[in-house]
């Protein structure tokens, strides 16, 4: 009977791939400072870049922009075509079942944001040092990413 267990349900899961997520690292230069703009997540409440599912017809960096607007409220923004890291974390679904994610991450130099966005009331959104925000999240290459600015 665990032998079923095994290789119908949880050989399965512990061997599938990795979804893929693309995450935007929203900056601005202040004076000698790189600030970035972090916002809370929905679920927790705890500071992360926005992210979210590649989309049909758009690039990964589309993708990204699109969801800085919608999360962030980024209307104005030049983002780079080729990421400049990535980090892993479980994505907990609805069902309660975490599931493992690699988030690329596309730089995305802000020049405009509107205090009028899809998700102004599900987060909270700030500026901050990069330095700061790295000792906010908790994925570790994020927090290297971060530290690097």
């Amino acid at each position: 009977m665990f032998s079923n267990i095994w290789e119908e349900y949880l050989r399965p899961m512990l061997l599938r791939p990795k979804r893929l997520q693309v995450a935007a690292l929203c900056y601005r230069h202040v004076g000698d400072t790189t600030e970035v703009l972090m916002i809370t997540s929905r679920g927790t409440g705890r500071w992360i870049i926005p992210k979210g599912w590649p989309m049909d017809g758009k690039t990964c960096a589309q993708a990204a922009l699109q969801e800085a607007w919608e999360e962030a409220g980024v209307v104005k923004a030049e983002a780079d075509e080729n990421p400049i890291g990535s980090f892993d974390y479980h994505k907990l679904r609805a069902t309660g079942i975490e599931e493992p994610v690699t988030a690329l991450i596309y730089a995305a130099k802000v020049q405009e944001l509107s205090n009028d966005y899809p998700e102004v009331h599900q987060r909270k959104r700030q500026w901050m040092p990069a330095d700061e925000a790295a000792t906010l999240v908790h994925e570790p290459a994020l927090q290297k990413l971060l530290r690097g600015l």
